[in-house]
């Protein structure tokens, strides 16, 4: 499908069967709270903590009616499946590294959202080994200003149990998301980003058991 799918709506119908399956093999349950608080039918910025690499199939099914798209390291379209699945879904591969290629990858996050998809965040940029919080990373911040696109924080507690770093067993037990209100960026620039991330990160730490 990804050879014929602009922005990869159909591949990602197979993603989210596809991790269903995964968390069930698992034996994984999710308990997710404030769905209500969102609406289906527009675009969101979603800001998630990372704690572990169940997250993704995680949030494919916790945040049911949405097309999401992440921004990732560039090295994992290589990863057999996992790395062509990435790009037949058109999810947005990056240079970490260089920062004119992750100014691109911002360029297509919007090209991305003009065709009705949300994208996900991981503002810390990589998994938490202690469940705790990193310091964040300003690029969804800055789309978020951009294009005006409000930001739902959404706390992941206990994904890094089931699926520690470093780990490929899975333990299975339950996974519990927390979809918070959308923050408005109205209010923001790129001048004042530190006060958003900040303000972002509060709200995910908040809901956060340690």
């Amino acid at each position: 499908f990804g050879l014929f799918d602009a922005h990869g709506k159909y591949a990602y119908l197979i993603s989210r069967f596809w991790s269903r399956l995964i968390l069930a093999i698992g034996g994984v349950s999710l308990r997710v709270s404030g769905l209500n608080q969102i609406d289906p039918r527009r675009q969101y910025i979603f800001m998630v903590n990372h704690q572990s690499n169940l997250d993704i199939p995680v949030l494919f099914q916790s945040l049911p009616g949405f097309q999401l798209r992440w921004l990732a390291k560039k090295e994992i379209l290589w990863v057999p499946f996992l790395g062509w699945a990435m790009w037949a879904a058109r999810h947005i591969a990056v240079d970490r590294g260089d920062q004119n290629d992750a100014l691109k990858g911002l360029r297509k996050a919007k090209e991305r959202m003009a065709g009705g998809i949300s994208i996900v965040f991981f503002p810390e940029g990589t998994r938490s080994s202690d469940g705790g919080l990193l310091p964040f990373k300003r690029g969804g911040f800055l789309l978020a200003v951009k294009t005006q696109t409000p930001i739902v924080p959404v706390p992941i507690n206990g994904s890094g149990q089931i699926l520690a770093k470093g780990d490929w067993r899975l333990r299975g037990g339950e996974i519990q998301v927390t979809v918070g209100m959308p923050v408005s960026v109205e209010d923001y620039r790129p001048g004042n980003l530190r006060a958003l991330s900040a303000r972002v990160r509060d709200l995910i730490a908040a809901n956060l058991v340690q």
